[in-house]
């Protein structure tokens, strides 16, 4: 989950309350707000509240994002899907109270403890395919699925969580496809990032498979530091599968990291897998026959909700990457994926320091790592001794661009 550090204001004349909710440490912090542990006083029951400022920048189409979030989660009832229970407002922010979720990310745990064998990596994919399909049924199409998404409670179940850039039936367009390339990189799937449509359950099922493949081999299947080497890995979909994992589980991973979707596993094709199926107790929706029908239809709190999050004047409006793809439907990456020389690879960012602050930044940090320095016409030189190299790279983080 994605989330950001505002100071602590007053609501209702009391600090640290909010209604019947009284707030405790900040839980996670991003880009859109914070996160907040609270507890009900009249029944000591605790939540995660997700707080949304309107006076921090926002992204392009946040508005949208934000009653797109929780036009989907109000329907959502599932026992592997993050539950939201209300929704308030204030002048300066809206409140989401939702189900708390005491285990943390499934990242970490995968970060901290490696791979987890081949029986609990099944009943963790179980669940993830029981939530990610009844999504699915219920008309959402998440396309943010990775390992920081899913959350872990104290038994060990999985709760799928931020649904800021799910898909609705009326985002699709009239050819029936989604066409706003978004998610994480290291878990997109080809057709999004071809930026040519995309089918939103076919695109879900493929992150579900690098879920998977982290979870029993415990490295991601495509990674680089370079997106252009990232993106053509992804396109080619050749994942190295160790021999030592079972056949049914190779052949589960293979069949859905499939880069060509009109081939790969639908979920109830997944569902019918006899690796699959091995001790599957599938888990049962607790709603009735509610389903999604407009983005307007979000909640009793219209008037107070677009005040909260309607930008400042001075809010900056920013872009990300994937955004700036979205922004053109007939643009295409292929150049970019010519035959990668290592000596001419390059990283490219930008950033809202001075050129001097940054120079003075890397130099430092480089410096503590071990490395040596020489600077020449305005360019850094990093160099060391010892090249010995770990081939084996640690997991580390896929924040969304």
């Amino acid at each position: 989950m994605v989330i950001l550090n505002v100071e602590r204001k007053k609501e209702k004349g009391k600090e640290g309350h909010l209604g019947k909710y009284e707030f405790g440490e900040t839980i996670g912090e991003g880009n859109f707000g914070k996160v907040k542990l609270a507890k009900d006083i009249h029944t000591g029951k605790l939540f995660a509240v997700k707080i949304l400022d309107k006076n921090k920048p926002i992204h392009l189409n946040n508005t949208d994002r934000i009653k797109r979030e929780i036009t989907t989660m109000k329907v959502l009832k599932h026992p592997n899907v993050v539950r939201l229970y209300e929704v308030l407002a204030s002048k300066t922010k809206i409140y989401m109270v939702l189900e708390y979720v005491t285990g943390g990310e499934l990242f970490e745990k995968i970060r901290s403890k490696g791979k987890l064998t081949e029986g609990s990596g099944r009943k963790i994919f179980q669940q993830l395919i029981d939530g990610v399909s009844y999504c699915h049924n219920k008309g959402v199409f998440h396309r943010d699925l990775k390992l920081e998404n899913v959350l872990v409670d104290a038994k060990g179940n999985i709760k799928i969580t931020d649904f800021n850039l799910s898909a609705l039936p009326q985002n699709f367009r009239e050819d029936g496809l989604l066409h706003t390339t978004c998610g994480s990189p290291n878990y997109v799937a080809p057709e999004i990032i071809a930026n040519r449509g995309y089918d939103g359950a076919t695109s879900d099922t493929w992150s579900c498979g690098v879920i998977l493949y982290v979870i029993l081999i415990g490295y991601l299947p495509f990674d680089d530091r370079n997106l252009a080497v990232l993106y053509h890995k992804i396109f080619k979909g050749e994942v190295h599968i160790p021999k030592w994992l079972s056949p049914g589980a190779q052949n589960m991973i293979k069949r859905i990291l499939d880069p060509n979707p009109r081939t790969r596993l639908t979920m109830a094709m997944i569902k019918e897998d006899e690796w699959f199926k091995e001790g599957y107790i599938q888990s049962n929706p607790e709603d009735g026959e509610e389903d999604i029908h407009s983005d307007d239809e979000v909640l009793p709190i219209k008037a107070v909700q677009h005040e909260a999050i309607k930008g400042s004047p001075r809010s900056s409006t920013l872009i990300n990457a994937f955004q700036l793809i979205g922004m053109s439907s007939s643009l295409d990456l292929s150049g970019f994926f010519e035959k990668e020389d290592a000596s001419e690879r390059k990283i490219r960012f930008t950033s809202n320091h001075s050129s001097k602050d940054l120079i003075e930044r890397f130099e430092g940090i480089v410096i503590e790592m071990g490395f040596r320095v020489q600077k020449k016409n305005g360019m850094l030189k990093v160099t060391q001794e010892n090249k010995t190299q770990n081939s084996n790279q640690p997991l580390s983080g896929s924040r969304g661009i």
